[in-house]
């Protein structure tokens, strides 16, 4: 009397071997992915505590057109250079402690460089518009080419964006490459694409609210996650494998008792 195939026979037969090893090659393939994003989520590397908070020469921290490391965003920097005249610019939407405002900044032309440098420099916060054009004025008769030493943050170009059509001066970025364009004596000018937010505020203008950058934890939890995505992925190979197999194995045992069911209607139909 014969009998339908059993799970086990199904499974062991060569097709569904076969189908397990290439399961196995692609569970491999998910896992070697799983082990490689795990590596990236925890930085073996990480910055130690407090390194922005030790003030560095700012040829030291980024050079002239390159952009500035995200670890060493907020870095504290120091720059000597002379202001240019003509170049002290307000820039708009500026928030102090929560206070919107003013910021006036300025072109620093980086002194002993071999070739012309500059650095936009955010010098203070205004309350208002009229504050911060009276504090232009000032810092005006303060440029007259001496040597001045700045200690601030370095801070990230905020990208440029188009002024409104009846304010065609208006910036409401901090971004060095905007200011570049209302900048004079510019011609082979080397530009840093980071600005200097200045602790000391000058020509009478209030402090710019800039404390520490916070730490950030040396474990990216996005990519764990997508660790945890590639287990689970190698886990349904697995499930796929087994589920086809059983799919294949039912349909086996459905065909086997109709085919069993068959010469039983017949005996009955003949009167057997």
């Amino acid at each position: 009397m014969r009998f339908p195939p059993t799970l086990r026979e199904v499974l062991l037969r060569g097709r569904w071997i076969g189908m397990l090893m290439l399961c196995l090659v692609v569970a491999g393939v998910f896992a070697w992915l799983g082990q490689w994003q795990l590596e990236r989520a925890i930085d073996s590397n990480p910055a130690p505590p407090d390194l922005t908070e030790n003030v560095k020469p700012l040829d030291q921290v980024v050079k002239p057109g390159q952009y500035l490391d995200a670890p060493l965003v907020g870095q504290r920097t120091e720059a000597r250079g002379s202001w240019v005249r003509g170049d002290f610019l307000v820039v708009s939407s500026r928030y102090n402690d929560g206070v919107e405002g003013y910021w006036v900044t300025g072109q620093l032309r980086i002194a002993g460089t071999a070739e012309p440098t500059s650095l936009a420099v955010a010098i203070g916060w205004a309350a208002d518009e009229h504050a911060a054009k009276a504090a232009i004025q000032r810092l005006e008769k303060t440029a007259d080419g001496r040597i001045v030493s700045l200690t601030g943050r370095l801070i990230s170009d905020e990208g440029a964006v188009a002024p409104p059509q009846d304010q065609p001066d208006r910036m409401d970025r901090m971004s060095p490459a905007a200011l570049l364009g209302f900048w004079h004596d510019t011609d082979e000018l080397n530009v840093y694409r980071p600005y200097l937010a200045s602790q000391k505020p000058l020509g009478g203008l209030d402090a710019i609210s800039s404390p520490a950058p916070v730490q950030q934890s040396p474990i990216n939890w996005l990519n764990i996650f997508y660790a945890i995505e590639w287990a689970v992925f190698a886990g349904f190979a697995f499930y796929l494998w087994y589920r086809l197999t059983k799919d294949a194995w039912e349909r086996e045992v459905e065909e086997f008792e109709e085919r069993s069911e068959q010469p039983r209607s017949s005996e009955r139909e003949n009167g057997v």
